[in-house]
């Protein structure tokens, strides 16, 4: 077993496996006699409630323990890889990719195309089956992992080909089959691509896809993004508002087949077609619960609802904000967000200037010049666009940034600018909000609260 398993990063405090003697540096090699894979061979065999754990010590030593406890009672472990294998790359090289959209010189990571069914299951990541075996597509059914997020493009056989640039990508379909056969939950994905995958083609793809309801909950269409790094690429042309309308009304007919039968809309339009369409969001219910939020997909009619919400519970927090104002002067608050969200949350903030008084609010609309105007997502927002944009600019003692425009978990832009040098370039503190209606409210009310 020399040289095989997984190294332990850390142990956490009181846990079986600290109780036990299982260490930082220690590496797990076997549970019940079958080597570990990765996170879900672990998962799936931590589930008993008597295991035999093999764990190789530092100095070379293997020591077997036994183990009872709480059925799927976690040991502790923390391993120095979180998938506990390596990641895989995309076998692909779909017409629509971001990835290949990119300029040159930002970090390697950013360049990593990943096509991992595990991190579907982990992160929400959506694959394409192509880069899954038989061994991989019955491992999920063993362990009933779901849902499964699918990205597929289009039914077509041929087209689905034709647009992942792989050969084998029609026949990866039949997967699903094999999924919807066992009961695995899934979702799925369509990025559009005008006069590809399009018009009849969407018709197409949306009929097929309705066979595997309501094992399939949701399947959500969003537009191919087009950064304006495209030289050599497929020449794939952007939606004018004409498309997005034909694309809604195609949508929205489905939607009104698939309810009566299922109690579920199934296909949903990501926020960027209505914004394009000049038409309005639809009601929350059309969302059927949010399934496909992460994608875009009743991101602002959420934060809308959620503000309206926050808004009436604020009395209270009028009422203080009267008693300490004293009759001072307003207090000036920033605010940056890309263009898909600017016309909303402009809204929002006239709301709250009417509603509290000392409020003056400025909103600031990125436009995204790092990898072009059409693309409009605060997500893709970089530091240098910020900051050049609102350079000079009077902003008041803070701006408010929403979190999307972080790497997660750190305070470091796409283009790798710290929320740090931003800060010292621009002479104001950067405050983070988070997604909600309600943080919302509460970053912009924040000094006055404190």
């Amino acid at each position: 077993m020399k040289g095989k398993g997984h190294t332990i990063k850390k142990v956490e405090e009181g846990s079986i496996a600290e109780e036990i003697g299982i260490g930082p540096g220690d590496r797990l090699l076997q549970i019940n006699g079958e080597e570990v894979t990765d996170i879900f061979d672990y998962q799936y065999l931590l589930q008993d409630e008597y295991i035999e754990t093999l764990v190789e010590k530092p100095d070379g030593e293997e020591w077997l323990f036994e183990i009872e406890k709480g059925y799927e009672e976690d040991l502790g472990i923390i391993f120095e890889n979180g998938l506990m294998d390596e990641y895989r790359s995309c076998c692909n090289k779909c017409i629509f990719c971001f990835i290949d959209q990119m300029p040159k010189g930002m970090r390697e990571t950013l360049y990593f195309k990943d096509d991992d069914s595990r991190l579907s299951f982990l992160q929400g990541n959506y694959v394409t089956l192509t880069n899954m075996s038989d061994n991989d597509i019955a491992r999920i059914i063993k362990y009933r992992l779901s849902p499964i997020n699918i990205s597929f493009q289009t039914t077509n056989p041929k087209l689905r080909c034709m647009m992942l640039n792989n050969r084998f990508a029609g026949e990866a379909l039949k997967k699903a089959d094999m999924l919807y056969e066992a009961g695995i939950a899934m979702n799925g994905q369509i990025v559009l691509c005008k006069d590809v995958n399009d018009k009849a083609e969407l018709e197409r793809t949306i009929s097929d896809l309705t066979k595997y309801l309501p094992v399939l909950e949701s399947v959500s269409v969003v537009p191919v993004g087009l950064s304006k790094y495209r030289e050599g690429l497929y020449p794939l042309e952007p939606f004018t508002e004409a498309d997005a309308k034909e694309t809604l009304g195609i949508i929205h007919k489905w939607q009104e087949k698939i309810y009566p039968l299922y109690g579920l809309h199934f296909v949903h339009a990501s926020d960027e077609w209505y914004l394009l369409a000049g038409e309005d969001l639809p009601e929350e219910e059309r969302y059927d619960g949010y399934l496909q939020l992460e994608n875009g997909v009743g991101m602002l009619r959420l934060l809308l609802d959620e503000f309206e919400t926050a808004m009436e519970e604020a009395k209270d927090e009028k009422r203080i904000m009267a008693e300490k104002d004293g009759g001072g002067g307003k207090r000036l608050v920033s605010l940056v967000t890309g263009r898909l969200a600017y016309p909303y949350i402009l809204s929002m903030a006239k709301r709250m200037e009417e509603v509290f008084g000392f409020l003056e609010i400025q909103v600031f609309e990125i436009v995204n010049e790092f990898f072009g105007e059409k693309i409009t997502v605060s997500g893709l927002l970089t530091g240098q666009d910020i900051e050049k944009q609102l350079k000079g600019k009077r902003l008041g003692p803070r701006i408010l940034l929403p979190e999307n425009v972080l790497r997660s978990g750190e305070a470091v832009f796409l283009d790798d600018m710290t929320v740090e040098e931003l800060e010292k370039s621009l002479q104001v503190k950067v405050d983070i909000v988070k997604s909600s209606g309600r943080d919302f409210i509460d970053a912009i009310l924040k000094d006055k609260m404190e």
